[in-house]
């Protein structure tokens, strides 16, 4: 059977806002996706600054923000089929929105963009709020891409994104592994807006740069990295502790970007020791995507560190590099709508996999 969604992902990154229009078939249980149209709406700097400081606003002006960005979300769907002659071809619309809270100690995650706004300014049915069951159910609510993993991409033995937070994920069938690993591009980001940069294009000025050892050995000591998984990352681990560690060793950026880049190379490849211990799988390749997959330093840093588990390191085409959340988000979408599991508590420790998603009708009856 074909489904015609569009999957829409904001990242902890704030680059922009993903979209995606993804034809996806099911047939005997098995999915295939192929990608009609994509683009990334990159934030204006009041909606950076606005996305950046939710955490920081009254609970009515929370509220407000999360119905203008719902309607951000709307006109930017609009815009999106009208420049890609999408009329009448889109069936549904599935939107992660934009991460603000994030604490699973007390079940409790919050993403802006409201999915009725959403509806009702494009037209079309939506499926919104698809971590907050999971976190009912006792659940991290996080990673809840492996599903979609685990249906698209199955030739991979691990696959790792690295946005704003870089997480992984052991493609396993009878017992899908994933988890976040640390705070990415996020981080990377902040040091290069220091010099009026938004990133370091390739890893070039991080490579030119020196490893600081008190402060790698620092980061690698700090408490998250100790639990055991499930476990996940709000996006203020790496702006609320992570960075002000690094502005504290008064270090120069090049040295910053070097130390924090082997930080999470380091970290990459102490998941997947962990993850290769505990059950070594036939398959031998790793696939990353996300912002950090241009990172083409962090990259040669990543297949150094895990070369002696004879893990092939592969980077795919920018387009799936660039939108594989937003595809994985149509495909939940889809999932929802099917009334099918959309969340494996495998991955997020929750009592059991669920059916998570707000619906909410955009067509006339």
């Amino acid at each position: 059977m074909f489904y015609n969604a569009i999957g829409l992902m904001s990242g902890s990154s704030l680059d922009g806002l993903d979209l995606v229009f993804a034809e996806l078939e099911e047939v005997g249980g098995v999915w295939n996706y192929r990608i009609h149209a994509s683009a990334c709406y990159a934030y204006n700097h009041e909606w950076t600054d606005r996305l950046k400081n939710a955490v920081n606003l009254s609970a009515y002006e929370y509220l407000i923000l999360h119905c203008d960005y719902g309607k951000y979300i709307g006109e930017a769907v609009n815009r999106f089929i009208e420049e890609f002659s999408l009329h009448h071809r889109v069936q549904l619309i599935a939107s992660h929105g934009h991460t603000s809270f994030h604490t699973p100690s007390l079940g409790m995650t919050a993403q802006l963009g409201d999915g009725a706004t959403i509806a009702a300014i494009t037209g079309i049915n939506v499926v919104s709020d698809l971590r907050i069951m999971d976190m009912a159910l006792g659940g991290q609510g996080a990673p809840i891409v492996p599903m979609g993993e685990n249906l698209l991409w199955v030739e991979y033995a691990y696959l790792l994104n690295i946005g704003g937070i870089a997480n992984i994920s052991a493609n396993r069938k009878e017992h899908p592994i994933a988890f976040d690993i640390c705070a990415a591009n996020r981080v990377l980001n902040l040091l290069c807006n220091e010099l009026e940069m938004e990133y370091d294009a390739g890893g070039a000025i991080g490579a030119s740069g020196n490893i600081n050892t008190e402060l790698l050995t620092g980061l690698n000591n700090l408490q998250y990295y100790q639990q055991s998984y499930p476990k996940s990352l709000a996006n203020n681990f790496g702006t609320n502790l992570v960075y002000p560690m690094i502005k504290k060793q008064f270090i120069s950026i090049p040295d910053a970007l070097r130390t924090y880049t082997e930080h999470i190379a380091m970290q990459v490849g102490y998941a997947i020791n962990l993850l290769h211990r505990e059950k070594p799988l036939d398959l031998s390749k790793l696939l990353i995507t996300g912002g950090g997959a241009n990172n083409t330093f962090l990259v040669k840093r990543i297949a150094t560190l895990i070369s002696g588990y004879g893990v092939e390191v592969i980077v795919p085409d920018k387009q799936l590099v660039d939108f594989k959340e937003a595809i994985i988000m149509a495909l939940l979408g889809v999932l929802r709508w099917r009334e099918e599991n959309t969340v494996l508590h495998s991955v997020t420790g929750a009592k059991r996999s669920s059916i998570g998603g707000a619906v909410w009708i955009g067509q006339e009856a």
